[in-house]
């Protein structure tokens, strides 16, 4: 499958399920000086998340042009060490502005790789944010990922934010292990280890919080869903290539 039809059936798939599709942003966000370059799907939506303003439509999806070459999220230094990594790349996202929350999330995401792209749920793993039972249970008790799948992590791993400041939550990541010849080889690799076997594909961000200059967290006024998948990765998985440089796109 080709990158242009994963990302033309990524945005079709939620289209199909009332989200409105949502054109990519300018790769410098407006009126943002917390940020030198978009770095996320979720960046033009940051007022939504806020409650500062209010769209047309409760659900949306994107494919964001993104660049990760400093802040929060540095990807510089890993461009040219892993296979997975750029400074450049698209990010696949679906949003929820108050509507569905962590059981609509989950259920699209597996939905989408396991159904439409036909992903082989042996090959998947999920982590959770150490606290969060309630996504936990979802992925256990409602799509039958079986617990020793499911990994609870800290939050250096699974609580995202934007950047130092502003709208962030616990995530849960999903993570498609590419086989033990792909990677470090050693035999204690896991998920947490940093070779490319273990591949995040996407991180479905449960968007429940503001962060204040402070570092103080204060509710937002609604639940929101935030979610990422990188095209490339995505695109390699389907493809059958161990690096995201040797897909089509």
């Amino acid at each position: 499958m080709k990158g242009s039809e994963v990302r033309s059936r990524f945005l079709e798939y939620f289209k199909q399920r009332g989200h409105t599709v949502v054109a990519s942003s300018s790769l410098v966000p407006a009126s943002d000086p917390s940020l030198l370059f978009t770095n996320a799907g979720m960046v033009q939506f940051k007022a939504v998340f806020l409650g500062s303003e209010k769209r047309p439509y409760t659900r949306a999806t994107s494919s964001q042009k993104c660049v990760r070459a400093g802040g929060k999220h540095n990807d510089l230094e890993n461009v040219g060490v892993t296979a997975r990594h750029h400074t450049f790349f698209e990010m696949l996202g679906n949003f929820s502005f108050g509507d569905y929350f962590k059981e609509g999330a989950i259920g699209y995401a597996w939905d989408f790789l396991v159904n439409v792209l036909g992903l082989d749920p042996e090959r998947l793993w999920v982590t959770v944010y150490k606290d969060d039972d309630e996504a936990h249970d979802i992925w256990k008790d409602k799509i039958g990922v079986r617990p020793e799948r499911i990994v609870r992590l800290g939050e250096k791993d699974n609580f995202w934010s934007m950047g130092d400041t502003g709208p962030c939550g616990p995530c849960s990541e999903i993570i498609y292990d590419q086989g033990p010849g792909v990677g470090c080889g050693r035999p204690e690799c896991n998920i947490e280890c940093e070779c490319d076997r273990f591949l995040e594909i996407w991180n479905l961000v449960f968007m429940q919080y503001n962060r204040d200059e402070n570092g103080e967290l204060s509710p937002l006024p609604k639940p929101n869903i935030d979610t990422g998948m990188g095209l490339e990765r995505i695109t390699a998985v389907l493809q059958g290539v161990h690096s995201n440089y040797d897909t089509d796109l």
